[in-house]
């Protein structure tokens, strides 16, 4: 039966639409047709409309399950506008007396609602559980899924009770909708509502309406705000601060000055706040100064800017909130103040909670922070922390495009980088390699006695701020990959350790004999003459082997002093008895399982040396002879 409706006249019935946005259409679909359902969409892109449209066209009541109390307003009076019903939809939460929830369930009992929303909390109370098992259910949707996921950006323990109770009340198809979720989130979602199996639909998190930019937050922040928004006169715009005091504090500034702003937290009277909230959308009000509590389901289109006073605790955080901007697809301003003091004020909010909770946090904290130290395209480094790639190199709506920084190049700190991850076996997050680099003597460094490596101190010469640049643009690149279920472990990606083939191309040993690279990436380089020669790569593999050449951690002595990029000689003093030595330990030692012990210093140097898999007849009178590659 559902398969035979045509959504489309539907939704022209019931909401005056012509057509549906992105993925709308196949998702409404899948759940008429019974299925779980995962949704992933971008603030903007029409997720509630996902669960709103099935819920009319399907028989009994859907339950939305929704964090916010004023989320639930919104939604319920927008429902209520699109219909004749009054009860066609609903919401129970803790605003409510025992006369009105009474009315809700006698609408419900009745026929009349379609849509029930309710809070977590109000969902597992024994008498409510109780009441929606004598109701017929069509479907559940858990609204603000990120919510599950300690990972997400606005953890509630509340919603990892949402699977049983929907068990304890009764069967039906679940469609789970987040605008915010890393891989990571969208696995613990899935995983904790029992819908590991459920139809995905992934959007695009690129909104090219948005400008994305980053300014240094001095004492002047309070007039560069002032005069950004006197720029933009009679535009609206949200200004998100982290605490209830300073929203208090900036609306009151804000009118002083002549700016039709006023402020919303958790803390303000009931009344207050939702005639703010209400003012803001009628659009009497220009500018709302809120805490992050504003905003979440908010249905307001030409939301012109959005401006962060402090820095966002994550990157999440930071991708919904700036994402309540241009939800028409007109302009769209981000701006965000960050100096590294916020940073301080928020790590000192978590001290006291759990230990978990403190990792996890300060992982979310350092991935904003590298956010907005970075000089990379703000574009590309979002989509690449939600898993999407972003290939332009340039993406024309961003600070860092528009007006470039001053890049340094950085290849050796990177190689410094590699062989730091390396050297520690790859079980170290970013601030602990940042202190071996520095020659940081800390507690935890003395006790895996890290101080006696010889990459210890090697980055003495640069500040921290450019390693976290360094590891950054490394993970954005792919050299690198972080191990998110274990804290942001940083492990070394095939890439990293230049493991990538170089099928075709030509290697030139003098002006006689040329060899090419088989398809694993091999070399076969035959007898070398009693004399000094010079390997030259050509084309593209010069750059690749010069890459993987770098990374290596050579003999003491020989060659380490002489490790360079860029044409220069990249190895001085290997001579044939060392890569026979190699050889022979990379093919009985290190394939047989790393022996460090039987050749240390050779770590992974000969791993490169090796894989060129040097052949020929190794005579006597070829002992001594030098092997240069520029």
């Amino acid at each position: 039966m559902a398969g035979k409706i045509n959504l489309t006249d539907q939704l022209k019935k019931y909401f005056g639409f012509d057509n549906f946005k992105g993925n709308q259409e196949p998702i409404i679909q899948n759940l008429l047709d019974g299925n779980d359902t995962f949704v992933l969409m971008p603030t903007g892109g029409g997720k509630s409309l996902c669960y709103q449209l099935p819920s009319l066209l399907m028989e009994g009541t859907a339950i939305v399950i929704s964090p916010l109390i004023a989320l639930m307003k919104n939604q319920v009076d927008a429902m209520r506008n699109f219909s004749e019903e009054d009860g066609v939809a609903h919401f129970i939460n803790s605003s409510l007396n025992k006369g009105a929830i009474d009315q809700v369930r006698s609408d419900i009992l009745a026929g009349k609602t379609k849509l029930l929303y309710v809070a977590p909390e109000s969902l597992t109370k024994e008498e409510n559980v109780e009441f929606l098992r004598s109701v017929k259910i069509s479907f559940y949707a858990v609204d603000e899924a990120h919510c599950i996921s300690e990972w997400g950006h606005d953890f509630r323990p509340e919603y990892r009770r949402i699977r049983p109770i929907i068990n304890e009340i009764g069967k039906a198809p679940l469609i789970a909708l987040t605008a915010t979720a890393t891989p990571k989130v969208q696995h613990d979602i899935q995983k904790n509502l029992g819908m590991v199996d459920a139809h995905v639909f992934k959007s695009s998190f690129n909104r090219p309406n948005l400008y994305y930019e980053v300014r240094p937050k001095t004492q002047n922040v309070d007039k560069d705000i002032i005069k950004f928004i006197k720029n933009n006169p009679e535009k609206s715009g949200i200004i998100y601060c982290l605490s209830r005091k300073k929203v208090e504090e900036l609306a009151e500034i804000l009118q002083a000055n002549g700016i039709n702003a006023r402020a919303y937290h958790a803390g303000m009277d009931s009344a207050t706040r939702t005639q703010n909230q209400d003012n803001f959308l009628m659009e009497k009000i220009d500018v709302i100064v809120a805490t992050i509590a504003f905003g979440m389901g908010i249905d307001k289109p030409d939301v012109r800017y959005v401006i962060h006073y402090d820095i966002p605790k994550s990157l999440e955080g930071y991708y919904q909130e700036t994402g309540r901007a241009g939800r028409d697809g007109g302009e769209g301003q981000c701006i965000t103040f960050y100096t590294n003091k916020d940073l301080q004020k928020l790590e000192k909010f978590m001290q006291g909670k759990p230990v978990a909770e403190q990792e996890i946090g300060k992982q979310l904290l350092l991935e904003t922070a590298a956010y907005a130290e970075s000089s990379v395209c703000r574009r590309k480094t979002l989509l690449h922390y939600f898993g999407e790639e972003y290939t332009e190199e340039n993406c024309g709506n961003c600070d860092n495009c528009l007006n470039p920084k001053k890049q340094v190049e950085a290849q050796e700190l990177l190689c410094a980088v590699i062989e730091t991850i390396i050297a520690v076996k790859e079980n170290f997050k970013a601030d602990y390699i940042i202190d071996v680099l520095q020659g940081r003597e800390t507690s935890e460094v003395q006790a895996h006695l890290h101080e006696d490596l010889e990459v210890f101190g090697s980055g003495m010469g640069e500040e921290d701020k450019t390693w976290n640049a360094v590891i950054r643009q490394a993970l954005i690149a792919g050299y690198l990959s972080k191990d998110v279920e274990n804290y942001g472990l940083l492990k070394v990606t095939d890439a990293g350790k230049g493991s990538a083939p170089l099928e075709g191309v030509t290697v030139s040993i003098s002006s006689t004999q040329t060899t090419t690279t088989g398809s694993d990436g091999t070399f076969e380089i035959g007898n070398l003459p009693l004399a000094d020669y010079t390997v030259t790569f050509t084309k593209d593999g010069y750059a690749s082997i010069v890459k993987k050449v770098v990374m290596a951690d050579f003999v003491d002595g020989i060659a380490t002093t002489d490790v360079r990029m860029g044409g220069t000689e990249i190895l001085r003093g290997l001579t044939i008895d060392d890569l026979k030595a190699a050889e022979k330990w990379y093919y009985n030692e290190y394939r047989g399982g790393r022996n460090a012990e039987s050749y240390p210093h050779w770590d992974w140097a000969c791993n490169y040396m090796c894989t060129m898999d040097f052949r020929g007849d190794w005579e006597e009178q070829n002992e001594g002879t030098t092997l240069r590659i520029r």
